[in-house]
């Protein structure tokens, strides 16, 4: 027994000498160069330590590598895939023997990191592991590992400082011309077992602004496992703010949780993204979104969505598809929109140096292009429903509104429309995958008060009464004024029990009774008035239609039923030069029973021209002499008869 206590002895003995002589006998440099030779052997990639480096086993493990370089792909965009300052690994022997894996310190200092696709699509970081290897023979076709990963029975792992100060990481893809740094890292790891949470803390800058990160695993032992395991992270910076905290299961595969953004400022963002906004003070400033979040597939979607900016409120569900083409589809509801503060100011007509003070301006159509190269960025199923809308002086109710997009070509249906008391349907095409843009519109508007959908959609206040208002039209075009040039299609109207503003035409048809009876004072009175918005022409029934070519609307059908009398009229409305071209004829109504009347035959006709641009349209009798002359004898006998019947003689 003694000899064996011996023998024992002086192996232990032995080994101590060893362990404690063997880094005097074996000089640093040739450790280091026969690590250098295997990692080449094993990567195809050189790496080299050019600074000094340390190496001692008492009292415990110490490595220190100083300006350690690793050789980058063949006909990468810079020599080294990664540098540094200083590598720095303390590990207590007592760790090796006892089954717990320690670390005291893993210290990486000023590195550069270069993560790069080529032209051609390959990465750097993609190894030739195992190049120097001697060829496999042939045999039976090797089986990839399946299954999870089982950490040994009592097996744990302790991290003392593990630390990455300064130095940046740079990503470069050659195909996309993406590059991307993130610099200044300043991040610590701690993680006191396997079984403990891990945490990550530190900081970044990316494009010039600093980003807290915190990030923490519940238990790492189930990520090495490949078991489902709790994730959760924290970034605060001056412009974003988020917190994520989920699960992360199947193998990484699929990542879900409740996650918010929130920011003071869109507008921040833009300009830091080197984006020109051209904001108004009151949009885009505070913003927030929140909802439950699930990315699987390439498929991140949102569920119990509620997102904020400025006074808009949101809430919903949406989808996003990644992959080679965008896709997003959504279900939103925006409650009360306001969209003013988000449009642009409309462009201000060219003053008029020789207009009087408050006198009309003419309308200037827009000729600056449109830009709609949005619409070929991604593809849309989306569906928008609000309680009421508001864009420029447009004001609708309740509503709801589908968009499909699909490479440039748009789809806008309005499902439900509620406005200006009445309802309707209709659809927007917009073909924006060519040039010029090609846009198709159909609407159906029923019982809608027309002068203040005409005042807020156009600025036309001149028809009132209410009834329906029906569009097949098209255009093409790449600005404003091109849109309304190349305007073609149908319109068709019918309202009730309303007026035309600007010319009482019952009144200018007695005025010129009293001419052709010789009676010439009423001239002076106003036959040949312009627009006086004070004087209307009511009427029991509107009804009409315009054909559309090249911008310019054509009537030959105008109807109006008005008590004694009725109009009709044809003409023009040219939408690119904004000016108007008709002509009504005004009939006195046979029988004293007016708009009741079945009888639709009338004698005495006055026809009246409404000829002028938009912004200062007259009203004119429009009598030859020979219907002077022929008209007279009528004149006399018609007011015979109307007396008569008022009078009951």
């Amino acid at each position: 027994m003694k000899r064996v206590l011996k023998l024992v002895g002086a192996l232990v003995l032995l080994l101590v000498i060893t362990v404690v002589v063997a880094p005097m006998l074996i000089p640093t440099s040739t450790i280091i160069a026969q690590l250098e030779q295997q990692v080449e052997v094993n990567t195809g990639r050189k790496l080299q330590i050019a600074g000094d480096s340390e190496l001692s086993i008492l009292p415990r493990l110490n490595i220190t590598l100083n300006d350690v370089r690793f050789e980058n792909m063949p006909g990468g965009s810079q020599p080294h895939m990664l540098t540094m300052d200083q590598l720095a690994v303390h590990i207590p022997w007592v760790s090796l023997f006892s089954g717990e894996f320690q670390l005291e310190q893993f210290v990486i200092r000023n590195p550069k990191i270069l993560l790069e696709k080529n032209a051609a699509g390959q990465a750097n970081w993609v190894l030739a592991l195992g190049k120097g290897a001697a060829p496999a023979q042939p045999t039976e076709q090797a089986k990839p590992a399946s299954g999870p990963v089982s950490l040994p029975q009592g097996f744990d792992i302790a991290l003392g400082e593990v630390a990455i100060y300064g130095g940046e990481l740079i990503y470069a893809d050659a195909t996309s011309g993406a590059r991307h740094t993130v610099s200044d890292l300043a991040l610590t790891i701690t993680l006191p077992s396997l079984y403990k949470a891990l945490e990550l803390d530190g900081k970044v800058t990316f494009q010039g602004e600093t980003f807290a990160l915190k990030m923490a695993v519940d238990t790492p032992a189930k990520a090495i496992e490949s078991k489902d395991f709790s994730f959760s992270q924290t970034l605060e910076s001056r412009l974003v703010n988020m917190t994520f905290d989920g699960l992360i299961a199947q193998q990484g595969q699929v990542f879900s949780g409740a996650l918010k953004l929130s920011g003071d400022s869109v507008k921040d963002i833009a300009q830091w993204q080197k984006v020109d906004l051209k904001a108004k003070p009151e949009a885009f400033n505070q913003f927030e979104v929140a909802g439950e979040m699930r990315f699987a597939n390439d498929v991140f979607s949102l569920q119990s969505l509620t997102a904020k900016l400025d006074k808009l409120d949101i809430q919903g569900r949406s989808e996003i598809k990644l992959g080679e083409r965008l896709g997003v589809t959504a279900d939103v509801d925006l409650g009360m929109l306001d969209l003013n503060p988000y449009l642009p100011e409309p462009v201000e007509a060219p003053k008029q140096p020789d207009s009087a003070p408050g006198e009309p301006q003419p309308i200037v159509w827009d000729d600056s292009e449109m830009d709609l190269s949005a619409l070929n960025m991604l593809d849309a199923k989306v569906v928008i429903r609000s309680s009421g809308l508001r864009a420029r002086e447009i004001k609708l109710g309740a509503n709801q509104f589908s968009i499909a997009l699909n490479k440039g070509k748009a789809k806008l249906s309005m499902d439900k429309f509620a406005a200006y008391e009445g309802s309707g349907k209709g659809v927007v095409h917009v073909n924006a995958a060519t040039k010029p843009y090609q846009i198709t519109t159909n609407f159906a508007l029923n019982n809608i008060n027309a002068e203040p959908l005409l005042t807020d959609a156009i600025g036309f206040d001149k028809v009132l009464g209410k009834g329906s208002l029906n569009w097949d039209l098209e255009t093409q075009g790449m600005s404003q004024k091109q849109f309304v040039s190349a305007l073609a299609g149908e319109l068709a109207f019918e309202f009730k029990d309303g007026g035309i503003k600007g010319a009482n035409l019952a009144e200018m048809v007695r005025k010129g009774k009293e001419m052709l009876k010789g009676n010439f004072s009423s001239v002076s009175e106003g036959i040949n008035a312009d627009f006086d918005p004070n004087q209307k022409t009511d009427f029991s029934a509107l009804t009409g239609s315009f054909q559309f070519l090249n911008g310019v609307g054509r009537n030959r059908d105008l109807n109006l039923a008005s008590p004694l009398i009725r109009i009709t009229g044809e003409g023009e409305v040219d939408l690119p030069k904004t000016f108007v071209n008709y002509r009504v004829v005004t009939g006195i109504v046979d029988t004293i029973e007016g708009q009741q009347s079945q009888d639709d035959s009338t004698g005495f006709k006055v026809p009246v021209r409404i000829k002028g641009p938009f912004h200062k349209v007259e009203t004119k009798l429009d009598l030859s002499s020979a219907a002077k002359d022929k008209a007279k004898d009528a004149v006399k006998d018609k007011l015979k008869d109307k007396l008569k019947g008022f009078f009951g003689g």
